[in-house]
């Protein structure tokens, strides 16, 4: 897939691995819509995208308001024009300090399910009927190690993470020969934000940054074509 002059929705923008995203598909030639609920982090984070030259946009959204998903998708339209790639990059721990299942109310449950899984359903469907019509587009899942592998304290986003794969291949599987591709990517540790609240203590320097894990992306992107579809790749081993 040719990057240059897509229409790029990316959730959770205003740092970590979205902003880093928008940042190398901008610099490819994207035209970049980004969202986050904190709308004063993402403002920094499209002036210093725009600095950089990239076409860059952004929408303060809460991924777990189903109100919210709708005039996210025809905002972005409205700025960029038909979404071309959709990244489903917004993600919430849960309860931090992370805690274990049984210590963990309902309604946290709840709420991560609504950020890491129904957001990204919701979006997908808003968007997936312009793709169809057009007979292309891409459907972008970012997992995590989590969703495959049970770890103490984890499981409120590893349940979500889980669940957000199998929504990856179901869509998949639904989409297949319509033109329309669906990628799922763990990108593995990074030297993140989120990272730093779930493992405050972890050494920095031996986490991936995350514009190099954005760099692996783009490549896959670009290769899009020639990759299973539904496939999930590991963006810090994949060699492409």
């Amino acid at each position: 897939m040719n990057i240059e002059n897509k229409s790029v929705l990316i959730t959770g923008g205003s740092r970590g691995l979205g902003s880093a995203l928008g940042r190398v598909l901008g610099k490819a030639g994207a035209r970049v819509v980004l969202s986050a609920r904190g709308g004063d982090e993402l403002a920094r984070a499209i002036q210093s995208l725009r600095e950089q030259g990239v076409d860059a946009h952004g929408i303060v959204a809460d991924m777990a308001d189903k109100e919210s998903i709708y005039p996210l998708a025809a905002k972005a339209a409205a700025l960029v024009g038909p979404i071309d790639i959709v990244i489903h990059n917004a993600s919430t721990l849960g309860p931090v300090p992370l805690a274990l299942l049984l210590d963990t109310d309902c309604e946290a449950l709840s709420r991560t399910l609504d950020v890491n899984l129904l957001g990204p359903f919701r979006l997908s469907k808003a968007l997936a009927g312009s793709m169809l019509l057009r007979g292309h587009g891409a459907l972008v899942y970012i997992s995590s190690d989590a969703a495959v592998e049970a770890y103490a304290s984890w499981g409120a986003y590893g349940v979500s993470k889980a669940a957000l794969d199998h929504l990856s291949r179901s869509f998949a599987a639904e989409l297949a020969g319509t033109g329309v591709r669906v990628l799922s990517i763990d990108p593995g540790e990074m030297d993140t934000h989120m990272h730093r609240q779930a493992v405050p203590d972890a050494d920095s320097t031996l986490l991936a940054a995350p514009e190099a894990v954005a760099q692996r992306i783009l490549i896959m992107l670009e290769r899009l074509e020639q990759l299973p579809q539904g496939v999930r790749l590991q963006a810090q081993k994949w060699e492409g």
